[in-house]
């Protein structure tokens, strides 16, 4: 089936949550907000979808380096594409992002899955059809009863329980907040959630600072003491060494990397040299669900769980697709925030989730998104 058609209309939609100057989302007033629908479409009509930030789906990186790559191919071939795709990041001088590169794949996989008539994570093995969530917060605040003492992490987190979560991950307190980071408030909104909890519910902490390793050790034997399942991303993640160092001294399992880059070649070094206890993935971290799924298959061949980096339909996917991974990330949560309201271009959520605590896969075809077209078309900026 040839690619045809390649098409970004950008709209608008109300949004209740706003970034602060360091990129930290949190609970904001209703306001107009702008995001983007990429379409991939075939010759025979058939098309996949996949929603993006206007910015990773600018014209510069649909003419220069999606399209070109494109159009006029055969939509099925999805691993040739995205290699194809991939090699142009060297050329691009950085300015083609593994974002930008998983959005188009995913509308690869999204169209495939429409054109068979199956969900993608059938496509990709089928492995489990419901995975229990984990309550993922925001990060700390200054919001009077939001997340701004310990004793707010600790209300939202019995609250979170009693919803339904099975586990919980903390984000902490993060610039621009005057006196962040700080391992001693870090360990003070651990140690109040585990007292709001209990002892036998899992708890996580991405502490998202970058410390040094004498605060990143300091936190971590804070944690460990508090029996916290996994520690993430509390130093800079381009040092691996430093990650080593830590997992070699702290008793508690490191998650990573994140945000590093290089895809599933910088997950096999953390994986080999003793970075991380269990590895992470995500689509939109490593360029797609292809090369999530190497990763996930990475970590299984090493006997190493594989956790995913975040929700939405791709990260879905992926986790109804292999078996050595424990959660669903949902969130970013937070007490002035309704999660379980769908904005206003889909008709649902992709992940509801019932009082188990666990999350269904999607039933319907492909990624399985179910979009608002009218609306979209109602509040469409631009069309290109």
């Amino acid at each position: 089936m040839i690619i045809t058609d390649i098409k970004v209309t950008t709209f608008t939609y109300t949004s209740n949550t706003v970034q602060d100057t360091d990129g930290h989302t949190h609970p904001g007033d209703p306001h107009d907000a702008t995001t983007a629908l990429l379409t991939i479409t075939t010759e025979d009509g058939t098309s996949g979808y996949t929603f993006g930030s206007p910015d990773a789906l600018r014209p510069v990186m649909m003419d220069n380096f999606i399209k070109k790559v494109l159009m006029g191919q055969d939509a099925a071939d999805r691993e040739r594409l995205w290699q194809a795709m991939a090699r142009w990041q060297r050329g691009s001088g950085g300015s083609f992002n593994d974002r930008s590169l998983g959005l188009a794949e995913l509308a690869l996989w999204d169209w495939f899955g429409r054109k068979i008539d199956m969900p993608v994570w059938k496509i990709l093995g089928g492995m489990r059809d419901k995975v229990p969530a984990y309550g993922s917060t925001m990060c700390g605040d200054e919001i009077e009863n939001g997340l701004a003492t310990p004793e707010d992490y600790g209300r939202f987190a019995e609250w979170l329980i009693n919803r339904g979560y099975s586990a919980i991950k903390l984000h902490t307190w993060m610039p621009p907040v005057s006196w962040a980071p700080s391992v001693k408030m870090d360990i003070a909104a651990c140690a109040a959630v585990r007292e709001a909890v209990g002892p036998d519910v899992p708890l996580m902490l991405d502490a998202n600072h970058w410390y040094s390793r004498t605060e990143a050790f300091e936190l971590g034997k804070g944690i460990q003491n508090l029996n916290y399942y996994w520690y993430e991303e509390m130093m800079d993640e381009h040092s691996m060494s430093s990650y080593v160092w830590l997992a070699e001294n702290l008793d508690i399992p490191i998650l990573g990397p994140e945000f590093v880059e290089g895809k599933f070649h910088s997950r096999a070094e953390w994986a080999i040299h003793g970075g991380a206890d269990i590895l992470r993935t995500g689509v939109m971290d490593v360029g797609g669900i292809g090369p999530s799924m190497k990763i996930c298959h990475l970590a299984e061949s090493l006997n190493m769980d594989c956790e995913i980096h975040g929700g939405g339909p791709g990260n879905l996917a992926v986790l109804g697709a292999f078996f050595n991974g424990r959660w669903y990330e949902r969130g970013l949560l937070h007490p002035f925030v309704d999660y379980d309201q769908p904005p206003e271009y889909l008709n649902t959520i992709i992940d509801p989730m019932g009082p188990d605590g666990l999350i269904h896969m999607p039933t319907t075809p492909g990624l399985g998104e179910d979009i608002n077209f009218n609306w979209i078309a109602d509040h469409t900026i631009s069309e290109r």
